[in-house]
């Protein structure tokens, strides 16, 4: 399986009436596509309760994935090409159907080691970390907010666009793209043809030394 592309969609977009519009969108993807959900007001619920009732990170870190699980269930019941997938084989055998894996991250996330089990981590580090245990996979986050084109992977941690983890969980192999409203009304036609909405992020900012010669 090649060109696969891992779509993160943003917990912000569930209270969006452009939900359904990216839901879409998606299932015109000719590519063969998996959908990672964020946490959304699932996630939010964990952290407004957190200080009331007093449980320590660890539990906020697995009902938070427990919070991705509810909104992409919500997802699988908003497509009609979508269905659930908790690991790399299910994620696998679905593509291989012409199905669209949503992901179910509980099983995967909690036996990882390497993923630290508190709010540091958040659903944009772990679309980029199944991104890198997908052969040849590219990610696309789809964000409620539009991006200038020279933006830069250092600058959206910077600026907590994406969480702390994201460049530690990033594989270095995995390109990296972001979408966001101003992308909406064509990224149906763009995965429908193959492509990728949104544009591509840089690692870092290139410079250009002016040529003196």
């Amino acid at each position: 399986m090649k060109d696969i592309l891992v779509v993160k969609i943003g917990g912000s977009c569930a209270a969006s009436p452009d939900l359904v519009r990216w839901v879409a969108a998606i299932e015109q993807a000719r590519l063969p596509i998996v959908v990672v959900p964020g946490g959304g007001p699932f996630a939010n619920a964990v952290r407004r309760y957190q200080p009331r009732m007093g449980f320590g990170d660890e539990a906020a870190h697995e009902m938070a994935i427990l919070a991705m699980e509810q909104f992409g269930c919500a997802l699988v019941g908003l497509g009609g090409r979508m269905v659930k997938a908790a690991d790399e084989a299910a994620i696998m055998a679905a593509l291989e159907r012409g199905d669209i894996p949503v992901w179910m991250p509980r099983q995967l996330v909690l036996s990882a080691p390497e993923i630290p089990k508190n709010w540091s981590v958040t659903s944009d580090s772990l679309a980029a970390w199944l991104a890198g245990r997908l052969p040849g996979a590219r990610l696309c986050l789809f964000k409620q907010i539009d991006l200038p084109e020279n933006a830069t992977i250092d600058a959206l941690a910077g600026a907590q666009i994406v969480d702390e983890c994201f460049t530690e969980l990033l594989d270095p192999a995995t390109d990296v793209y972001v979408a966001g409203p101003a992308d909406l009304s064509l990224a149906g036609v763009r995965l429908a043809e193959g492509e990728i909405p949104g544009h591509p992020v840089m690692r870092r900012r290139v410079l250009v030394a002016a040529n003196a010669g």
